[in-house]
């Protein structure tokens, strides 16, 4: 019988190949229309305490684990193609043990809380302030008290904050000039502090973040970026760098960010993820694929304004994007036929140990189920 050998060079190699070749492809997702109304924002919310994931989009929710059954909270104002509901944050605000949410609008200018009943009926609506045009709404705990901050992107006003303690909203000022679209969060400078992101620069958290003054570096320009800003250590050199979507124009971009080992000036280096897609104008920083790293998710926003954006008419898209190392690949999840909205969600609604995307927009509500990679 004859005996082969492969030469030691060749199986030295053909081992080093498969043990860093990648074991699996791309995710495999199977969609599902929850509903067609035209709302931008969803949230999952175990809205009867029955332990299953319900969905919160607008003026209704809907029952988990099948998502048919629609149940009423109350009204939405409209305004044109728009309606007046661009986030859904969950929040035991009056802690009743059910859980409530916090949203806002640009048109009414107004942040609020709705209630929830516990009952068949709808749900009131409280208001927390009126702090101008609000682009969406973000909730990051930024004094550790495990709490989160209630914090709005409004870019015609400035920054400001919301705690909450004692059943009510305070508000603090951080900044004394415009917002900007874009609003980030996370330790930019590595103090252990959680810091704020927006479009032109960051502001650096005091120990004391209600009663001593933020810095503000204006070390950046972002444009009309996305809500959120990603802060997150992309290269995995101890740096915090930054990831921005346009919201509405083209671009997606990292920026690494550098320090001078002489005079610890920090810059920002700009990095393109993808400049052939436009109005990302949201994601998360989140593991998808469950290999331990996070993925970027993110995609087009239907019509984020009307028809009056660069690439308005392209075709939308929801996508994730790997880090392979030096660059991020892009994985399609859905293309020309759904778009990612203001705020959506990465959660698993079967308990199958892998994340679902629930996608809400004016082209409807849908889930894409996350069948792995197998």
């Amino acid at each position: 019988m004859k005996r082969y050998f492969l030469p030691l060079w060749l199986l030295t190699a053909t081992i080093a190949a498969a043990q860093t070749a990648p074991a699996h492809g791309p995710l495999k997702f199977e969609k599902k229309q929850v509903a067609a109304e035209s709302y931008e924002s969803v949230a999952v919310i175990d809205v009867n305490n029955d332990k299953i994931p319900d969905l919160v989009s607008g003026a209704f929710w809907y029952e988990g684990p099948a998502y048919f059954k629609r149940h009423y909270i109350g009204p939405v104002k409209q305004f044109a193609e728009y309606w007046d509901d661009f986030s859904t944050i969950p929040f035991d605000v009056n802690g009743d043990g059910r859980m409530d949410y916090i949203t806002g609008g640009w048109f009414g200018k107004t942040l609020v809380w709705k209630e929830n009943p516990g009952k068949e009926s709808e749900w009131k609506e409280h208001v927390i302030a009126t702090p101008g045009n609000i682009e969406t709404t973000r909730a990051w705990d930024l004094d550790g008290d495990g709490i989160p901050e209630i914090i709005p992107n409004t870019p015609n006003d400035p920054l400001t904050i919301y705690h909450h303690a004692n059943g009510a909203f305070t508000a603090h000022q951080l900044l004394d000039r415009k917002s900007g679209h874009g609003l980030g969060c996370g330790d930019i400078n590595g103090d252990g502090r959680t810091d704020l992101v927006v479009p032109e620069g960051w502001l650096e958290a005091p120990a004391s973040p209600y009663s001593a003054a933020w810095i503000f570096h204006p070390e950046f320009n972002l444009g009309t970026a996305s809500v959120p800003v990603i802060v997150a250590d992309v290269n995995k050199d101890g740096l915090a760098d930054l990831i921005a979507g346009q919201g509405h124009d083209y671009g997606l971009d990292w920026y690494e960010q550098k320090k001078d080992a002489k005079t610890n000036k920090r810059s920002w280096i700009k990095h393109v993820i993808d400049p052939y897609n436009s109005q990302y104008h949201t994601m998360e920083w989140v593991d998808i694929d469950g290999d331990g790293d996070p993925e970027l998710m993110t995609g087009k926003r239907y019509r984020a304004h009307n028809e009056h954006d660069p690439g308005s008419d392209d075709p939308c898209g929801i996508y994730y994007f790997k880090w392979n190392g030096t660059s991020f690949s892009k994985q399609v999840i859905s293309y020309g036929s759904k778009g990612a909205g203001l705020y959506f969600q990465v959660y698993d609604l079967t308990g199958s140990g892998r994340k679902d995307v629930i996608v809400a927009g004016k082209d409807g509500l849908f889930i894409f189920y996350n069948k792995g990679n197998q």
